[in-house]
């Protein structure tokens, strides 16, 4: 399982997506029950008692997710015989509000829950994944995000106003530093890979990741055909520039850094001031989960 930001690229699931010789890749399959479930829905979204509410989540026809329904559908993916790649987002695991029990269609009769443990899957489920941290620097990732939900994206997405609580690093830290304790995965064992790193060295990244979970390597996981991926149809708007996309291509320089004011006077801009610094206070609000999530990745 490969869990990020919301904003991180997507074009590393499109790599895994050039081996279903060996994997089969499922495309973040956890979103259903924690937007749209009438019983474990978690996010605020698209929450609420409203007809408009009820109707929208009826329509879009997971409206009967749950979480266990989600686990049913991974294990049939699996049933070919194949690996299961699931490229899904940690907060999709683990609620808003940060008080977390185990998915009411999850837990046993008479189960005490779990203390300590944030996300709403039980840690025995938790142990059958192998995961892979993708990070993004949160001056990047939450513009990128925010523009998801703004005209003429937001028309596409459905997603008409900006989240914070979407963001993703607080979720993503929890969720590692609880595998950690846990002993679910071991600190020599951790792969976080950054998403700069996969546009600089993509070569290197992939390999690295290949080595890390007992994948053989090909070149020919670095390019494919352009076009619309029907698994990303779910998730409308947030995976363009994916689809459009040709192969991972190492870019020709390394991304310029800008400074806090080249930033703020760039998205005041593209959305106004109030959305620039709504922006800032979000990024700022992740930039300490994310520098947590730094120490882990992988160099080259």
């Amino acid at each position: 399982m490969a869990t990020h930001p919301r904003a991180c690229s997507t074009a590393f699931e499109r790599v895994m997506m050039t081996r279903p010789d060996v994997l089969t890749c499922v495309h973040e399959p956890f979103g259903d029950a924690f937007y749209y479930s009438a019983t474990e829905r978690l996010g605020t979204r698209f929450g609420g008692d409203t007809p408009e509410m009820q109707k929208l989540r009826e329509q879009s026809g997971f409206s009967a997710a749950t979480y266990k329904g989600v686990l049913e559908s991974i294990r049939k993916a699996g049933e070919s015989g194949k690996r299961v790649f699931i490229k899904d987002i940690a907060h999709y695991l683990i609620p808003p509000c940060g008080a977390a029990t185990i998915a009411s269609s999850l837990c046993s009769p008479g189960s005490p829950g779990e203390p300590g443990n944030p996300t709403v899957i039980p840690l025995h489920i938790l142990r059958t994944f192998q995961f892979t941290f993708l990070i993004r620097h949160p001056r990047r990732a939450i513009p990128s995000y925010y523009r998801c939900t703004r005209p003429p994206l937001s028309d596409t997405t459905g997603f008409t106003y900006f989240l914070p609580e979407e963001a993703g690093y607080r979720e993503l830290r929890l969720l590692l530093e609880f595998l950690l304790e846990q002993r679910v995965v071991r600190r020599d064992e951790l792969c976080v890979l950054d998403a700069d790193d996969l546009l600089d060295e993509p070569e290197a990244a992939v390999r690295r990741y290949c080595e890390r979970v007992g994948l053989n390597y090909r070149q020919s996981m670095l390019r494919w055909n352009d076009g619309g991926c029907e698994e990303f149809d779910k998730w409308k708007g947030f995976h363009e520039d994916a689809i459009g996309s040709v192969g991972l291509v190492k870019r020709e320089k390394r991304k310029k850094e800008k400074t806090p004011e080249m930033e703020m006077h760039e998205w005041t801009e593209k959305w106004g001031k109030e959305a620039a610094e709504l922006i800032r206070k979000t990024v700022e609000e992740n930039l300490e989960d994310y520098e947590f999530l730094m120490q882990f990745k992988e160099v080259f």
